[in-house]
Formats: C-alpha cells, sequence, structure tokens
C-alpha cells in the first residue's frame, strides 16, 4: 500500500511539475522575452560598433528559441522538479509537524524555492545578454552551483538543528535558533565567495526588470507545483467522502507516506 502511495504520488508530482512549467513558461514569454530581446539589441549595437564584419548565420533562430525551445526546457524541468518534490513531501508528510498534504506540499515548494534559487540568487542573480564578461562564465556558473550546494547542506543541517532543539527549547523557540544558525551561515557564505561586477554601462532599469521577471518564473514554478501538488495528494490520501458519509469502517488519514 505504501509503494502504491508512493507511486501514486510520484505520477502526480510529475503531472503537477508539467502543468506548473506550462504557467511558468507563459510567464517566462509573456514577461521576459521583452526584455532578452532588448538585451540582445544592445549586445547587436555594441558588436556592430566595434566590429563591422560579417555576423555568422544563427544556428537556431530567435524564434525557435523564444518558443520551443523555451518551452521545452521550462516543461522538462517542471517535470523533473515536480518528481523530487513529490518524493520530498512522501517523506515529509507527517514528520514535520501536524500538517495535512496540502500545508506540507505548499511548505516543502516554498522552502525548496528559497534553497534551491531565491538564496543563491541573491548573491548570483541572473544577467540578461550583454551583461557579464565571457572570460568569468564558467566560473560565475561554478560558484552559482556552488551556492546552490552550499544553501542545501545548510537547510539540511538547519532542519536537522531545529529538530535537535525542539525538546529543550520548544518548537518555536527551535524554528527561530536554526533559522537564525542558517542566515548567519549563509552570510558568512556571501562574504567570502567572490563577487562580479560586469554590469558596465547597461541600462539598469532593464537589468532590474529582468531579474525581477526571473525571479517571478521560478515562484510560479515552484508555488504553482505546491498549490497544484497540495490538492491533487489531498484528494489522493483523504478518506473517501461517500465512505465517511457512511461511517462504515472508513480507514483514517495518513499521517505520512513511506517507501
Amino acid at each position: 500500500m505504501n509503494s502504491i502511495s508512493v507511486r501514486a504520488l510520484l505520477v502526480r508530482g510529475m503531472f503537477a511539475g508539467l502543468v506548473a512549467g506550462a504557467l511558468a513558461f507563459a510567464v517566462a514569454y509573456f514577461l521576459g522575452e521583452s526584455r532578452v530581446d532588448a538585451a540582445i539589441a544592445l549586445e547587436e549595437g555594441h558588436s556592430h560598433a566595434h566590429d563591422h564584419g560579417a555576423a555568422g548565420e544563427e544556428l537556431v533562430s530567435r524564434t525557435m528559441q523564444a518558443t520551443g525551445g523555451l518551452a521545452t526546457g521550462v516543461l522538462v524541468f517542471g517535470v523533473a522538479i515536480g518528481g523530487i518534490l513529490a518524493l520530498v513531501v512522501a517523506y515529509a508528510l507527517g514528520r514535520i509537524g501536524r500538517f495535512g498534504p496540502r500545508s506540507t506540499a505548499v511548505l516543502v515548494a516554498t522552502g525548496g524555492l528559497l534553497t534551491v534559487y531565491v538564496v543563491p540568487f541573491l548573491k548570483y542573480p541572473a544577467n540578461p545578454p550583454a551583461v557579464g564578461n565571457p572570460d568569468t562564465i564558467g566560473q560565475r556558473t561554478g560558484l552559482f552551483f556552488l551556492m546552490i550546494a552550499l544553501s542545501l547542506l545548510l537547510t539540511v543541517a538547519a532542519v536537522l538543528f531545529g529538530r535537535r532543539l525542539a525538546p529543550r527549547l520548544g518548537n518555536w523557540n527551535a524554528t527561530v535558533a536554526a533559522s537564525t544558525a542558517f542566515v548567519a551561515a549563509i552570510t558568512l557564505a556571501y562574504v567570502f565567495l567572490p563577487s562580479f561586477d560586469e554590469v558596465g554601462d547597461f541600462p539598469a532599469t532593464l537589468l532590474w526588470q529582468f531579474r525581477l521577471t526571473t525571479l517571478a518564473v521560478q515562484a510560479t514554478l515552484w508555488l504553482s507545483f505546491g498549490l497544484i501538488f497540495g490538492w491533487l495528494t489531498d484528494r489522493l490520501l483523504a478518506p473517501h467522502p461517500a465512505a465517511s458519509a457512511s461511517g462504515a469502517d472508513a480507514a483514517p488519514r495518513p499521517a505520512g507516506v513511506v517507501g
């Protein structure tokens, strides 16, 4: 029964991730692509000012990049994140307090958004075309993934730390102490990891709009997943309404799902 429930949660998680990916694609296309086009126009203007040679032919057209390429990337990412988060929710049910399936899914999705994207984003925000030195792109990419790894490890450590403190301090005080320790550790990482100031004369308003749009895309993906998957999980794990109404041997709502 448990293995069937986990498999059912995984399928629903991937489906919820697909729907969340479609919503995120809509945000990226309607809000983000105009900013990308503006940045590309600035980049091409600068390159033409410095190089009057003929430009090479595009391997993939800009139209394909903004439609099929963008949709494929976002949808695949959404399905992958949906499957991973579904397994996390399956493990977390009944283990992080008296939260039902919907609340647990939203909490896990929100925590994933903060840990995997927001914390690294605050140190190494996304840059549009024409921003950043091409010679440092490898270093910047590596540091961004290092920041993701540190954020995940520190989040796990903070959760374990809070659980150990809870019997002595209570849940609220333990949560505050663990969160404070997490923020302090992340702040140290921000201070000691290298930073990059390669914006140059790129328009500040366009840069700000681009970064807000990337944040909006990620927030749409993660939070809509939490809401959709929470609803699907609640329908899967809640007692059947007919059985509850009859009162005949209705199975109790499970406290958690384990594989």
